[in-house]
């Protein structure tokens, strides 16, 4: 007896059963799309499938998978953006959202409001304001460098240009670092294309622009509140008067090995006259003098914090100036290499109602800009110096002008001595607070019996003058650092 004469010829056995073909389904279905016919062969494989009886005829009504149905859909945009907003930060700064669909791309596009450009041609295709139409900070710093200036593209080389929040790559034959710049008139038809598109923009950052550019983008962007101008000059500020709602304003003129730019007392004048509810205003590498300065704090009413870094203010007086701001609270000097070259007489210097004095990585040996610095300013409450270099006991001991002095911080004044220190700060009978950190100068061996009774009536005090005294003392009967003298010893 064969084999096949031996096979149950039941229509329930296993053994008749055959897998499903979809190639079989297909051709015994010549109607049927190719789609149906994988669902189907799918259906039939599962174990679902095989507790319901077999039928002579393909059947194609399957279950329908509500696993696979984006419930979402039915959400309209302005509820689902509400739920994404509740996402956690660690999740709202990645891309994950935009990787679900075309619809969520799209969204996680409207949600964002701040991005930095590289690229300046995605601005002037106008995809960055499709793309991201919501779009309230942008800075166009690095993407106004042109990536190729030469035949011999600089980006293949390993020389990475960087300039605070600036780096672009630049070729090792290179000698003239501002041909990196893309074109006024680029710069120009982009901050149009953005005019026109961003409407909700509050801040921007951009360099080489001209008064062209910021007229077109002023005439779309009514809302602008704070601009950031690199590479400025007298020109363009013609066209600042136009951002009416401006409140925070940078302009960097020059930077030494980078770009060379003049902001003069002419441009300063016309700044004050066009931007009168400005709140913050710093100038870098910025020139002028008393003019342009008196002219801004006469104009500008409502300014309240200044900021003078690596200023190139040859002329001088730009110290008697701070007298005509009226409602001026902070002033920071950074990076300057001398603070004022020529104050002016004594009958100029006249107090300003500052309440906070911030020097930070400037040159203070200036013994005459220093005098005139700390009598203008003696109503300060405020006081913060950091890595200054040339701020000796005879600079500091200037600093008895201050009167009501509360707050103290002192770090990296490497030349301040403890005496120095002490004949200071015994005049301040306001001081609170003190934060003495990296003043190698200050010996704890030398505080007085005055100065550590000062020290007891401090409500906050931060003493670290000397780092490696501070960690030594720490470490003390450790046996830290006492194996490895024994292991080198000479014999």
């Amino acid at each position: 007896m064969s084999f096949r004469e031996k096979m149950p010829t039941s229509p329930k056995s296993p053994l008749r059963r055959r897998r499903s073909s979809w190639t079989g389904s297909w051709l015994n279905h010549p109607t049927t799309s190719f789609k149906e016919v994988v669902s189907a062969v799918i259906q039939s494989q599962s174990p679902r499938s095989t507790s319901k009886p077999q039928t002579s005829d393909f059947d194609f009504n399957i279950d329908f998978d509500f696993s696979k149905v984006d419930r979402t859909l039915s959400l309209p945009d302005s509820l689902l953006l509400r739920i994404l907003q509740k996402l956690p930060d660690s999740q709202n700064n990645n891309n994950d959202v935009s990787l679900v669909c075309k619809r969520w791309l799209s969204l996680q596009g409207r949600r964002l409001r701040t991005l930095k450009l590289l690229d300046y041609d995605f601005l002037l295709s106008e995809k960055l304001t499709s793309r991201f139409p919501k779009l309230t900070s942008i800075d166009l710093s690095n993407a106004c460098m042109n990536p190729n200036p030469n035949p011999n593209p600089p980006r293949n080389s390993n020389i990475l240009l960087c300039h605070k929040s600036t780096s672009f790559h630049v070729s090792s034959d290179s000698s003239n670092w501002e041909e990196n710049l893309l074109p006024s008139e680029v710069i120009d038809r982009g901050l149009r294309v953005l005019g026109r598109g961003s409407c909700d923009l509050l801040k921007l950052v951009v360099t080489n622009a001209t008064e062209l550019g910021l007229l077109g983008l002023a005439e779309h962007c009514s809302d602008l509140q704070e601009l950031e101008l690199r590479k400025c000059n007298d020109n363009i500020l013609r066209g600042i008067a136009a951002c009416e709602s401006l409140r925070v304003l940078r302009l960097v003129g020059s930077v030494e090995g980078l770009y060379t730019s003049s902001v003069s007392d002419i441009g300063l004048t016309i700044l004050a006259q066009g931007c009168k509810g400005l709140v913050k205003l710093e100038l870098s590498g910025c020139e002028g003098s008393f003019d342009g300065i008196k002219a801004i704090g006469q104009c500008c009413e409502v300014l309240e914090e200044l900021t003078i870094c690596d200023h190139r203010m040859d002329d001088g007086g730009w110290i008697a100036a701070l007298s005509y701001f009226g409602s001026l609270k902070r002033l920071r000097v950074l990076s300057c290499r001398k603070i004022d070259s020529s104050p002016g007489p004594e009958k100029m210097l006249r107090s300003c109602p500052l309440e906070s004095l911030e020097l930070v990585r400037s040159c203070l040996n200036d013994k005459e800009g220093m005098r005139a610095l700390f009598k203008v300013c003696d109503g300060v409450k405020k006081v913060r110096i950091q890595d200054c270099w040339g701020l000796d006991d005879d600079s500091f001991s200037l600093a008895k002008a201050f009167r009501k002095v509360r707050f103290v911080s002192l770090e990296g004044c490497s030349v301040l001595t403890t005496g120095g220190l002490e004949s200071v700060i015994l005049h301040w009978e306001e001081l609170e607070s003190m934060r003495v950190v990296s003043c190698k100068n200050i010996k704890d061996c030398e505080i007085s019996p005055a100065l550590s009774s000062l020290f007891s009536l401090l409500k906050e005090l931060t003493w670290r003058p000397d780092t490696r005294s501070h960690l030594s003392s720490k470490l003390e009967g450790a046996g830290i650092g006492k194996r490895g003298g024994k292991f080198f010893k000479k014999r």
